[in-house]
C-alpha cells in the first residue's frame, strides 16, 4: 500500500501493539495482506515468531513484518520498538495501539495488582505508544493513529468499571489528540470496538470470566478489516455495526436502562 501526499509514494509502515493474538494478530495479517510493512509488537516471543511465520505465508505481493518483543507498560520498551522500526523500514506512517486487557468483578473486592495491570496496560499503554510514535510520524510530515477503544467507554458498566473507565479515558483522548495534532497532519481515529470473538475474555483478570447472555458477535478478523479500511479513510470515529451504534446511543439517551442491561451482563452469580 502506498501513502499519499505529503507521504510520497513510498510503501506504508505500521506500529501495531498487542499483535500476539485476537484483534492485533488479525489486524496484522491485514495490514500486511495489504501491502504494508509491518512492526508487531507484544510479549511473547513464540507468538510473534507464529505470527512472522503466517505473514510469510501470504500471497505476493505482501508487506514485511518485523517482530518486537516488548512491554507496552514500560516505555522503554516501546521506545526501542519504534527505533527498530525506523531502523529496518525508514518510516513509519500509521499507529494501531491495541494493546489492552480486561477486568472483571466489583470493585471495591478487586486485587489492586489486577486493577493496576488494566490501567498500565490499557492507558500507559496507549500514552507510551503515542509519546515514541508521533516524533517518528512527524518526520514523515504525517500519519494517522488508530486508538482501540470500546463502545463501554460510552456507558456505565457495573463489575467491569476500571475496564470501561479506562476505554472511556482512550475514547478521551482520541478527540482531544485529532486537535493538537491537527497542525502536524497526523489523523487520530476511535475505534469502538464491540463484542468479538477473541481470548479476552478468556484472559480478562478478576474473580469471574463468566459474561451472561448472547450479544452480536464479530470476528477479529471484521475488526481488523475496519482498521485497514478506516488507516485509508482516516474517519474520526469506527464503528462496526448497526448494534454497536445502538448501545453507543443508549448510553447517552438512556444510561440507566444501559446500566441495567450491563449489570445482567457482567454480574457475578452464584454457582449455588
Amino acid at each position: 500500500m502506498f501513502s499519499r501526499g505529503k507521504r510520497f509514494l513510498t510503501r506504508r509502515v505500521v506500529f501495531i501493539t498487542g499483535t500476539s493474538g485476537g484483534i492485533g494478530w488479525a489486524a496484522a495479517l491485514a495490514f500486511a495482506r495489504a501491502g504494508y510493512d509491518v512492526c508487531g509488537l507484544a510479549r511473547r516471543v513464540e507468538r510473534l515468531e507464529a505470527l512472522g511465520a503466517e505473514i510469510s505465508k501470504l500471497p505476493s505481493p505482501h508487506g514485511d513484518f518485523l517482530a518486537a518483543v516488548g512491554d507496552v507498560r514500560r516505555a522503554d520498551d516501546v521506545a526501542a520498538a519504534v527505533e527498530r522500526t525506523l531502523a529496518r523500514f525508514g518510516r513509519l506512517d500509521v499507529l494501531v495501539a491495541n494493546a489492552g486487557i480486561g477486568q472483571h468483578g466489583a470493585l471495591v473486592d478487586a486485587e489492586w495488582e489486577h486493577l493496576e495491570t488494566v490501567l498500565r496496560t490499557n492507558i500507559d499503554g496507549a500514552l507510551h505508544s503515542l509519546r515514541a510514535c508521533v516524533p517518528a510520524m512527524r518526520q514523515n510530515g504525517g500519519g494517522q493513529i488508530l486508538l482501540i477503544s470500546s463502545v463501554v467507554a460510552g456507558l456505565h458498566t457495573p463489575y467491569t468499571a476500571v475496564y470501561a473507565a479506562s476505554k472511556a479515558f482512550v475514547s478521551s483522548l482520541a478527540g482531544s489528540l485529532r486537535l493538537e495534532l491537527e497542525a502536524d497532519n497526523i489523523s487520530v481515529t476511535d475505534v469502538l470496538v464491540g463484542r468479538t470473538a477473541t481470548e479476552f475474555n478468556q484472559n480478562r483478570l478478576g474473580s469471574s470470566q463468566e459474561v451472561h447472555g448472547r450479544l452480536p458477535t464479530k470476528t477479529a478478523g471484521d475488526v481488523a478489516a475496519a482498521i485497514v479500511k478506516a488507516a485509508e479513510r482516516e474517519p474520526r470515529h469506527v464503528i462496526l455495526s448497526l448494534f454497536d451504534r445502538l448501545v453507543l446511543a443508549g448510553g447517552v439517551l438512556a444510561p440507566g436502562v444501559m446500566a441495567r442491561l450491563a449489570r445482567r451482563q457482567y454480574e457475578p452469580r452464584s454457582s449455588d
